[in-house]
């Protein structure tokens, strides 16, 4: 494996257990028959994003790693 291959095995790995963590919540909220349509929406599409957010994020960190832009903050 190389080097940059093993930098992003890290990330993705932080990334798929947060993304299933906020999803799991979403899908919980999701059965709670409980509270209001209101609720259980801002409750369901809140953790969702956040969800998006860190693919999106994955998929940055993934492309510095690539690029050889990981290591740009030991230079300060």
């Amino acid at each position: 494996m190389s080097d940059h291959g093993k930098k992003m095995i890290a990330p993705i790995i932080i990334t798929i257990l947060i993304a299933l963590y906020y999803i799991g919540i979403s899908s919980l909220f999701i059965v709670v028959n409980d509270i209001s349509m209101t609720v259980k929406l801002l409750f369901v599409i809140i953790p969702l994003v956040f969800a998006s957010v860190m693919i999106y994020v994955l998929f940055n960190r993934i492309e510095e790693i690539r690029s050889g832009e990981e290591d740009d903050l030991s230079k300060y």
